[in-house]
């Protein structure tokens, strides 16, 4: 039965639907990170890390940004065995879905010349990245693959997960520069608002403990990540 007598929904109703939120959350979250992404690559103005990385891999190869980005997620994926992490849904699914996202969002949004219209660009994506990173996150089905590896390294070497991010990302940023990503002041702004904008989200979208469910790789140690910035 699918209600008790007294005419409420049952226990198990109540965990279908904040199951159903928590899926929903993950997967317009991830959708939206990577439209994120894509408008800070249609600014031309600067781009986070990673993507840094994926843009100048992909001008050497002449792959989109987003099959790169689905081949590195994938790639920093293996390093988590000897790291001994464990991927969640929301860590597999982070692989395909932001750069099948951001390849679709690039193939809609027109180029822009403009400073006028680059700068709104460029805000409009740190703003929703962070809409996206509390999304996403919020729903606990596990940090992405980068995400992890910061927290693999914290684990293994001791040292502090702001340390560890920060080393990966500098290398990840001059890498990246080195073989033709754009660095610019839109990745100093997301630097300085990213992770303000995602303590913030992560709070608004946050799903109740009690409703949250175990699942595999619970995603906190990714919002610690994004909080340590």
């Amino acid at each position: 039965m699918s209600r008790a007598k007294s005419g409420r929904p049952t226990t198990g109703t109540r965990a279908e639907r904040h199951l159903a939120r928590r899926l929903c959350q993950l997967y317009v979250g991830l959708a939206l990170y990577g439209a994120s992404s894509a408008l800070l690559v249609c600014s031309g103005l600067g781009l986070e890390p990673w993507n840094v990385l994926h843009q100048g891999i992909a001008e050497r190869t002449g792959m989109s940004i987003g099959v790169v980005s689905i081949f590195v997620g994938a790639a920093v994926l293996l390093l988590w065995i000897p790291l001994r992490q464990r991927p969640g849904l929301g860590t597999v699914s982070n692989v395909f879905v932001v750069g099948l996202a951001m390849d679709g969002t690039l193939a809609l949004v027109p180029d822009a010349h403009a400073l006028g219209v680059r700068v709104p660009l460029l805000v409009a994506g740190i703003v929703l990245n962070g809409v996206a990173t509390g999304l996403y996150i919020a729903a606990r089905f596990g940090p992405g693959p980068r995400d992890g590896l910061m927290t693999g390294l914290n684990e293994r070497t001791g040292r502090s997960i702001r340390l560890m991010r920060t080393l990966v990302e500098v290398v990840v940023v001059v890498t990246g520069f080195v073989l033709g990503g754009t660095v610019g002041v839109g990745t100093v702004l997301y630097a300085l608002c990213i992770g303000p904008l995602a303590q913030f989200f992560l709070r608004f979208f946050a799903v109740p403990a009690s409703t949250a469910g175990r699942v595999v790789a619970s995603g906190e140690p990714s919002e610690q990540a994004i909080l340590q910035r």
